[in-house]
């Protein structure tokens, strides 16, 4: 995700994960066998009630070079959307747009961002439930204006074990319900549910995650991805298929024995035993 001369411009919003992302972004600045720069930028987008002095105090006691940023998107997103529809779309991309350009200002060519393997794992279903498409959060991705690679050093982290780490080190966390919007509700829900899945069945976010990371796009509808239309038999089993039906002589559980008038008889093969689960 980083590479030697990079200068990373590490957004710091002053919860949990963005605290630990600078944190472990300057211990790693340290110790890595590659040079690169760092520097912690924080939008205050003027909600209401946010507590403007705690990031510059603890990054003037850090001693790390770092940047605020004024932008009143709040006010531009109650002025265009109507009351009681979702302001998080237009947010976002107020909000984007923004670090974007601040990062090109500072001669930036890295957004490191503190989203964790459970925000990944929670943006999927959101994207699932509520947009229709299997879309996700990458560890790394190139901006919509083609300038700035973005990377999620956090991605393959845990949101228990952040929290605990940031416990531990006693960061001056800021509050994360200034923004009570509907896409904040739908993710607290899909949160839940998570939690409650992981309840019934440890370890399930870890396999969900596992499944990002291993896509058969064949095995979907996307065409797109994967050419349907020009689908055909290769006539040779697929090296990692399923081997249950392969011929008797090589690795199939069971083979055709006989037909008889309407009836077709399949038996247990001789090499049962080296069948793949």
């Amino acid at each position: 995700m980083i590479q030697d001369g990079d200068r990373v411009m590490v957004c710091l919003s002053g919860g949990k994960d963005s605290y630990a992302l600078l944190t472990l972004l300057l211990d790693l600045q340290k110790r890595a066998p590659i040079t690169f720069e760092l520097v912690a930028v924080n939008l205050d987008q003027k909600q209401p009630g946010f507590p403007a002095d705690i990031l510059p105090a603890y990054l003037d006691q850090l001693g790390v070079d770092y940047r605020i940023v004024d932008a009143d998107t709040y006010a531009i997103v109650k002025e265009k959307v109507p009351a009681g529809k979702t302001t998080c779309s237009l947010c976002s991309r107020l909000r984007r747009g923004v670090l974007y350009r601040t990062a090109k200002v500072l001669g930036a060519n890295k957004i490191a961002l503190g989203h964790h393997r459970d925000d990944m794992v929670e943006t999927f279903f959101l994207n699932l439930f509520h947009g229709g498409r299997l879309k996700g959060m990458p560890p790394k991705l190139v901006t919509d204006d083609g300038h700035h690679v973005v990377i999620r050093p956090l991605a393959y982290c845990r949101e228990e074990d952040l929290a605990r780490y940031a416990r531990g080190m006693e960061f001056p966390i800021i509050p994360c319900n200034l923004c009570g919007s509907q896409e904040n509700l739908q993710r607290q829900a899909i949160k839940q549910w998570l939690q409650d899945q992981e309840k019934a069945h440890p370890g399930r976010t870890d396999n969900i995650f596992l499944g990002l990371q291993s896509v058969t796009p064949s095995h979907l509808a996307d065409r797109l991805l994967f050419d349907f239309v020009g689908l055909i038999p290769s006539h040779q089993p697929e090296p990692e298929g399923d081997t249950l039906f392969d011929s008797a002589g090589e690795r199939g559980a069971l083979h055709l024995s006989h037909a008889e008038g309407r009836h077709l008889h399949f038996v247990k093969a001789g090499n049962f035993a080296r069948m793949k689960d």
